[in-house]
């Protein structure tokens, strides 16, 4: 029932009342009075529900908005969380990676100095024109050509090619810390004698004597080795005389270290397959 409809209800009962008994008409005019007000404070009360109603929704239309802002707020933290580990990763991998290529540099940088130290070394039999020094694919070669060491098609050193090499053994025999590959090279000329039936077994003879020779002259028979490679490594080409001589030739190449290598640890997996 409406507020309307209740005051109208009691203002009929009170003139029926006061009607049917008659009572004076300032008492009747007081009740009418009474029964106004009492409509006014029911329209009161109703406005101020109806007040109360629309604060009610208001407020839980702000909880609803404020419960959906909490839920994205907690979704924006878990996500923060989460770049944030993902960003610590990054970090300590860019500082791993930073260590290893600081490493990789001061590596570089002693290799570079020890590389120095040995050119250094080798210096008066370079300017005597006995031996070069090249780089060859990262690796530092001591080249001697064959005719200060060998006569033509032979494997024993001569006197002057002794003399040269007792020089440079004195130099490697202070490397301590490397190990070094004799390689013979020829040119492209048959040899086919009978000791030597290609050039095959004699660059492989002369490299041997060499090493032996090295070997005896105190140079650790544990840090040196020796390879034959025939014609098939030249250092020039093989049309001109003078190409010929350069391909004739001993290679001393000082070996990188372990510890120089690229690590292959990842590819073990597939070398047990």
């Amino acid at each position: 029932m409406t507020t309307k409809k209740t005051a109208l209800i009691l203002g009929a009962l009170l003139c029926c009342g006061l009607a049917g008994c008659g009572i004076p008409k300032d008492q009747y005019n007081a009740k009418v009075q009474e029964a106004q007000q009492l409509k006014d404070s029911l329209d009161a009360a109703a406005k101020h529900n109806i007040e109360l109603q629309n604060q009610l929704n208001q407020m839980r239309a702000e909880h609803q908005l404020m419960s959906a802002k909490l839920a994205q707020l907690g979704q924006d933290v878990q996500s923060l969380l989460g770049e944030k580990s993902m960003l610590s990763s990054d970090l300590e991998e860019t500082r791993a990676r930073e260590a290893r290529l600081r490493a990789e540099r001061e590596a570089q940088v002693a290799r570079m100095a020890k590389y120095r130290e040995i050119i250094e070394k080798f210096k008066t039999l370079v300017d005597s024109g006995k031996l070069k020094i090249r780089l060859v694919n990262g690796q530092m070669v001591v080249e001697m050509a064959s005719n200060i060491l060998f006569d033509t098609g032979k494997a024993e050193l001569s006197a002057e090619g002794k003399e040269a090499l007792l020089q440079l053994a004195a130099i490697l025999a202070t490397i301590d810390d490397r190990k070094f590959q004799v390689a013979g090279h020829t040119d492209n000329v048959p040899i086919r004698s009978k000791k030597f039936p290609s050039n095959w077994e004699l660059s492989t003879a002369r490299a041997v004597t060499v090493v032996k020779y090295m070997q005896d002259n105190g140079v650790n028979p544990t840090s040196i080795s020796a390879a034959g490679y025939a014609e098939f490594s030249p250092a020039d080409t093989n049309d001109t005389a003078e190409g010929q001589a350069a391909n004739r030739r001993i290679e001393i190449t000082l070996l990188p270290n372990w510890d120089e290598l690229p690590d292959l640890s990842d590819l073990e997996k597939d070398v047990k397959k």
